[in-house]
């Protein structure tokens, strides 16, 4: 956790963002630019927001994707410390607070983060997460979901028809702005080609994650948030809330939003995190 400089100046808050399955940064829209914008509003202007991808996903779609929660970690520590030292040019030294925004998948590496190098993250943001050891497999992965990613695994199917499906599944969007999130969502797989083999790497590693029970994260020693949306068709609610009493906190929860609560209510979501920022 940072702590003030030598000169007795503030740290710089960083928000990291990670999302999940299969997704890049690029799948959180105009919420990194609203996020800054807000915090610029809160009289944070130095803060900054950026955003990482895991291994296989994004920008890395060619890489080789981990199949364990740790390795994705690892990577991820290790493209914000090349991402630091170039913020550390910039910043003349000045100490930075990292503070994690993860979506689901994304949370089992912030909290994987957090349980490996304590003291490296300054708070943590845990939306629609879940843990094996926590919470049985059908809330981590409703059953009405398993037919719908089966057949994108096993079947030949278009890129719309893929990214139409996804968006069934893991949004409540309004139907006046489905077809042109659809529209981005393809044009990004056509350009980010993320491979069956890494998907199913990616599954394999956040199904093989868990917990001892809610005493393996007592005292994490960073403030940790949890939210999550009550319209989730992908991951039961009943996961963030097992997720957050094993935390010591209470979840916040969006009525209507879906899995994708960074799509569905980004407004809601920055409003959230920025209530309790530094």
């Amino acid at each position: 956790m940072a702590t003030r400089g030598a000169d007795g100046a503030a740290p710089i808050p960083v928000w990291l963002l990670v999302r999940g399955l299969s997704r890049s940064t690029a799948h959180w829209g105009e919420l990194p630019q609203a996020l800054q914008a807000a915090l610029r509003r809160q009289g944070q202007p130095e803060a900054r927001v950026l955003g990482l991808d895991l291994p296989g996903n994004g920008r890395l779609w060619r890489e080789r994707s981990p199949a364990t929660i740790g390795a994705m970690t690892e990577s991820l520590r290790t493209q914000w410390q090349d991402q630091q030292r170039a913020l550390r040019a910039t910043l003349a030294d000045r100490p930075l607070a990292l503070h994690l925004l993860t979506l689901s998948m994304g949370g089992m590496v912030g909290l994987d983060w957090a349980r490996r190098h304590p003291g490296e993250l300054s708070r943590l943001v845990l939306v629609n997460s879940s843990l094996s050891g926590l919470a049985p497999l059908h809330w981590r992965m409703r059953p009405s979901a398993w037919p719908t990613l089966l057949r994108l695994l096993a079947l030949p199917v278009g890129d719309r028809a893929c990214e139409r499906a996804l968006h069934a599944l893991t949004s409540r969007e309004p139907a006046s702005r489905r077809e042109a999130t659809v529209a981005a969502w393809t044009a990004l797989r056509q350009a980010e080609r993320v491979s069956r083999p890494n998907v199913l790497r990616q599954l394999v590693a956040a199904a093989r994650y868990r917990v001892d029970g809610p005493k393996a994260l007592a005292g994490l020693g960073l403030p940790v948030q949890v939210i999550c949306s009550a319209g989730d068709a992908l991951v039961d609610p009943r996961c963030s809330q097992r997720l957050a009493a094993a935390l010591g906190t209470r979840p916040v929860c969006h009525p209507q939003a879906g899995h994708d609560l960074a799509l569905d209510a980004p407004d809601w979501l920055i409003e959230q995190v920025t209530a309790l920022a530094d």
